[in-house]
């Protein structure tokens, strides 16, 4: 592979980067490549009458894990509505789902007077020499031949790059910072608490203002409590092949037959880690969390601690904050994506961000943050991902709630031990995730080609 483009030395990433409102089943394939397929709608706006007119379509052509697990993440359909003009925070998930539904569904890019034929998606090959696992080509065509041509990856969590073209630079954020080990040193140097470092630095790089960013945050915590909620109250068979029974309410009523008082909080948490989960498996609105695979793991403990626990806004913002640092830290230093890294870039950083959430919610210090990320991540490590089918739905659904529930377990582990006297950082799992995924053979990464993909249904 090619080297990849050299990230920043120091973070930059948005809290509204990370926690993307959309629809599922997948961040990397039905998120990024509808947001590719947007871009390149617009750049087909910029050109002239002259160009439009002699133009015949559109191709798209699928590589890598888009290519191998694409039909079963609606990565097709998603491309065809990004051209279409569709946008993953706004866009209706019905009308969505009823693209390609048949077989012979043909559409039309209507652009100034001009008509443009959307051709049918290509799914390319699975093994390829581009810098990303996920990647995507996108050529608009005259006669066969490209009249305009890019190259987009799919990188995890719903972010795209693409070849050619650098990000708008950022500012500084006011407090710099690329790694845990460097945040806790700054933390505890500026005797700053983490929320308001947070704060100030989103203000800082996206120039918008704080009751901006509060809003956002309150609209990212309704839509995962609303996103668990529909699943809660949602029966049926999951689509595609597999046949899956949602299950979040089923736990839920008979959670109300327990009479131990812990193990109903279990059967509860599960409840609604899964609910969040069936309803990204549904291709229903959800929040990616880091992503949207991983999206019943934090929207399930956020769920709990305001059911449950009383915790109120203020705390849920400062929770949301925290488990975002982890997203952010485990991004730069290793990977969120499944086709990189496997699922325990994905279920594992969340697994990790929901046990910071927890910690910095009930107002314990960044030691013990870092104590309860470092635990919920370490036991995730090597963790594959291998859907079956190529559907976000077994082991998926429920991973996300044994992910849950391990983010608990985590934070309780994290509260209590002295960790003064860890003996591994967070940094150091966040090191070995990444060496991990590069050692793990490439059919354990969403290809659906090894583990549970190929040993049932």
């Amino acid at each position: 592979m090619r080297e990849k483009n050299k990230v920043d030395t120091v973070i930059k990433t948005s809290i509204f980067d990370l926690f993307k409102i959309g629809p599922g089943p997948s961040s990397s394939h039905t998120i990024g490549p509808m947001k590719a397929a947007f871009h390149f709608r617009k750049q087909i706006e910029q050109l002239s009458d002259a160009v439009l007119a002699g133009v015949d379509g559109v191709r798209v052509t699928l590589y890598g894990s888009l290519s191998s697990t694409g039909k079963g993440h609606g990565t097709d359909r998603s491309t065809v509505g990004g051209l279409l003009g569709m946008e993953p925070a706004t866009c209706d998930p019905k009308l969505l789902s009823n693209l390609l539904k048949n077989k012979d569904d043909l559409y039309t890019l209507n652009l100034r007077g001009y008509n443009i034929s959307i051709y049918p998606v290509v799914f390319g090959d699975q093994v390829h020499n581009f810098p990303y696992q996920n990647t995507m080509i996108i050529q608009l065509l005259s006669k066969e031949k490209p009249v305009l041509e890019k190259e987009y990856y799919s990188i995890g969590g719903g972010f795209i790059e693409c070849k050619g073209e650098s990000k708008p630079e950022r500012p500084e954020p006011v407090y710099s910072y690329s790694n845990m080990t460097e945040l806790r040193l700054l933390l505890n140097r500026k005797n700053v608490d983490l929320s308001e470092l947070m704060i100030q630095n989103e203000m800082a790089i996206t120039g918008e203002s704080r009751r901006n960013i509060i809003n956002g945050l309150d609209n990212i915590l309704k839509a995962m409590c609303d996103a668990v909620e529909r699943g809660l109250n949602t029966t049926g068979i999951l689509p595609g092949p597999i046949g899956l029974n949602r299950n979040a309410g089923l736990l839920l009523n008979r959670s109300h037959h327990l009479r131990h008082v812990p193990s109903r909080f279990i059967m509860l948490l599960n409840a609604y880690a899964l609910a969040a989960s069936e309803e990204n498996a549904q291709g229903n609105i959800v929040v990616t969390a880091p992503t949207s695979g991983a999206s019943g793991v934090l929207p399930g403990i956020v769920y709990a601690a305001k059911k449950h626990h009383k915790t109120n806004q203020h705390l849920l913002r400062d929770g949301l904050l925290a488990a975002a640092v982890i997203g952010f830290i485990i991004k730069h230093n290793a990977s969120i994506s499944g086709a990189e890294a496997g699922c325990q870039a994905e279920v594992g950083a969340a697994t990790a961000m929901g046990a910071a959430f927890l910690a910095h919610a009930n107002g314990y210090s960044i030691e013990v943050i870092e104590s309860s990320a470092e635990i919920g991540l370490e036991h995730q490590l090597g963790m594959t991902c291998d859907p079956v089918l190529g559907y976000v739905q077994i082991p998926c659904i429920e991973r996300n709630a044994v992910g849950a529930i391990t983010a608990y377990n985590a934070f309780l582990l994290g509260m209590t031990g002295n960790t003064h006297s860890q003996k591994v950082t967070f940094d150091k799992v966040v090191e070995a995730l990444k060496e991990t995924g590069e050692d793990m053979c490439s059919k354990y990464k969403e290809t659906a080609k090894g583990g549970l993909a190929i040993t049932c249904c």
